[in-house]
Order: structure tokens, then C-alpha cells, then sequence
């Protein structure tokens, strides 16, 4: 393990206000979102989605990181060049989830387990050598009756380790998420229980397993109440419930947490990721930026509708977005920001 490459990539990741893309999505959840918008769930669908994204202009002023499929590391844009290089090229370090998904957990009614390892360290050797500098795995969580299971958070907990040391073995930064699910009727308050015994057991398993801390990024949940919870707090009281929760849990020696957004909506996870890092800045030991999906693609995605005409109108909302995703890194987020037709690019004077 080249532990000084690690910290340089990860320091990378986490540079100059930027943070991550995920575009990641497997073919099953692709074809899903694809599906209402009567976009073709085919391959090629898929890949002239992806040549949109990639080919933005601009996108590498807020995206440091771009997290790839399989699928998509085997393609080509649409002028021939492979999606790594692409990426490479708009100074945006590629990067890789490479977990199988999530699957019904034997003797675990209501609970899931993450899988993949098998093969992983030959998986990770060839994403290596293919160009990629970091990777990622997702763990599930779900707050219901009786769940999440002490078992269930264990057994996650040593895969996501596993991978981790695997990852770093291999010369790759790991992006560790251990997500607990919006979806319920659970208050901020049990999402807070759940996330902090989540984060203690996880990293209490990374330090056995003898994960650098200092070369990963942790990509976690926000604290928040459930999407079927009569209360939905305001940003605010999620910023203090999150901010607190991570200083209690996630050790200083980890460079940044880079949130997922979990399918809230584009607005709302940037004014809570905002509220963050107005409220605490200066007393967190770790950067706090963004690994947003859907918060990010989603507008441009039913924008471009999979017609070629839409591409330019769509690659100005996926640019949009992440500049608003750039500035709540900043703490220089504003709603105005939504209806300007020129904003300010995140770290000018507005």
C-alpha cells in the first residue's frame, strides 16, 4: 500500500471546493429512471446519456471526482474516445463502484447485505490499470420495526472494511458509504441513533481491518426524518442533528465526508449541505462536500428526455446543479441562485 499516493488522491477529491459525481448507476436503476421519461432502456440509451454528462463544459470547475459503472468504463463518447480518458481530460479523476448490489440478508427479514467481494482484488488490479483512482461501495441500512439488527450493521460494517483494504491494497482510494435509507416514517431523531451506531461499529471495523483512515472518503446520509414523517425539519436543525452526529463518530484522521443525496431534491440537499458549512465552519477536523447522484442529474435527465436536441439545454442544468452543489461546499449557497439566469460561480464575490 502506497499510503502517500492514497492521501494525494483523496486530498484531490477533496480540493478546491469541488466534490464528486456519482454516475453510477446500475443498469437495472439507469432503466428505471429512464423508463418514465420513454427514454430506450438499451445499452447505447445509456451510453449517450453518460457522453452528455461527461461532455459538459465547465463540469471540472466543481467536479473533482466522477464515480463510473462497468458498463460505462467499456464505452466510448460519441467522438471516439474512451469515457476514463474523457474524464481525464476535463480534469476529473474517474473513479468506480464496483459492489453488486444490495441482497436479501438470510435470517434477516426487512434487512439487506451488500455483495461482491468475491474476484474483487483481480476487479480492482484491472481498474488500476485501466486508469481509475478511486472506487466505491454501498451499504444499505433500513430503519424499521426492529431493524437495523445489530447483525445486519455488523455484517455490512466487515464488507465495507474488506473492500476497503482491498481497495487501498490495490493502490485505490475507497469511497466508504454505509447509507441509511430515507425511506419511513422514522424521525430525525432515530435516523441520528441509527446513523451514530452505524458510523461506530464501521469504523471501529475499518481500524481492525487496518484501513487507512487518512487515504479513504466517508460518503454517508444526512440526518433526516424519514420521507413518510408527519415533522420534516428544517435545515437547520439537520445541519446541527448531522454536524454533531459525525464529530461524536467519524475520527479526525478521515480527509473528507462527501454526502449522498439519497433522492432529495436538488434544492434541499444543497441549502442543508449550505447550512453545514455556514453553521460549523471551522470546527470540523474533516472537509464536508457533496457525492450527489440525482441531485445533481436529475433535471438534466428529464430535460434531455433521450433527444439529441435537448443536449445543450440539458448539460446547462447538470452544470447548474453543480455549481449550486459547489457553493453549499462553499457555504455560498442562496435560493436566488435557482432563479438567476446568471449566477455567480461559487467562490467569486456576488
Amino acid at each position: 500500500m502506497n499510503l502517500q499516493k492514497l492521501e494525494e488522491t483523496a486530498r484531490a477529491l477533496l480540493a478546491d471546493g469541488k466534490g464528486l459525481l456519482a454516475m453510477d448507476e446500475s443498469t437495472g436503476t439507469a432503466n428505471k429512471r429512464f423508463a418514465p421519461l420513454g427514454v430506450p432502456q438499451t445499452e447505447d440509451a445509456r451510453r449517450a446519456y453518460r457522453d452528455l454528462i461527461v461532455t459538459t463544459p465547465e463540469l471540472g470547475q466543481n467536479i473533482s471526482g466522477a464515480i463510473l459503472y462497468d458498463e460505462t468504463v467499456r464505452q466510448k463518447t460519441n467522438d471516439g474516445r474512451p469515457f476514463v480518458e474523457a474524464i481525464i481530460q476535463a480534469g476529473i479523476i474517474p473513479g468506480i463502484k464496483v459492489d453488486a448490489g444490495a441482497k436479501e440478508m438470510a435470517a434477516h427479514p426487512g434487512e439487506k447485505i451488500t455483495e461482491g467481494l468475491d474476484g474483487l482484488r483481480e476487479r480492482l488490479a484491472e481498474y488500476a490499470g485501466l486508469g481509475l483512482r478511486f472506487a466505491k461501495w454501498r451499504a444499505v441500512i433500513t430503519i424499521g420495526d426492529g431493524i437495523p439488527s445489530d447483525g445486519c450493521i455488523a455484517a455490512n460494517a466487515d464488507a465495507l472494511a474488506r473492500y476497503a483494504a482491498l481497495c487501498q491494497e490495490a493502490g485505490l482510494v475507497p469511497i466508504v458509504e454505509p447509507e441509511v435509507l430515507m425511506e419511513g416514517s422514522h424521525t430525525l431523531e432515530q435516523c441520528a441513533e441509527v446513523t451514530e451506531r452505524t458510523l461506530n461499529i464501521a469504523f471501529d471495523v475499518l481500524v481492525r481491518r487496518r484501513v487507512a483512515l487518512e487515504g479513504m472518503i466517508l460518503k454517508p446520509n444526512m440526518i433526516l426524518p424519514g420521507l413518510d414523517c408527519p415533522v420534516q425539519n428544517p435545515a437547520e436543525e439537520v445541519a446541527n442533528a448531522t454536524v454533531s452526529c459525525f464529530l461524536r463518530t467519524v475520527p479526525a484522521a478521515v480527509p473528507g465526508i462527501a454526502f449522498l443525496s439519497g433522492g432529495q431534491p436538488s434544492e434541499l440537499a444543497a441549502e442543508r449541505l449550505n447550512a453545514m458549512n455556514v453553521r460549523f465552519k471551522g470546527r470540523m477536523p474533516w472537509a464536508l462536500t457533496f457525492s450527489f447522484s440525482r441531485a445533481i442529474q436529475q433535471p438534466a435527465l428529464e430535460i434531455w428526455a433521450g433527444r439529441d436536441e435537448n443536449i445543450p439545454a440539458a448539460q446547462a442544468a447538470l452544470l447548474h446543479r453543480a455549481q449550486c452543489s459547489r457553493a453549499a461546499r462553499l457555504g455560498e449557497y442562496h435560493p436566488d441562485m435557482e432563479t438567476s439566469t446568471d449566477p455567480a460561480t461559487p467562490g467569486e464575490q456576488r
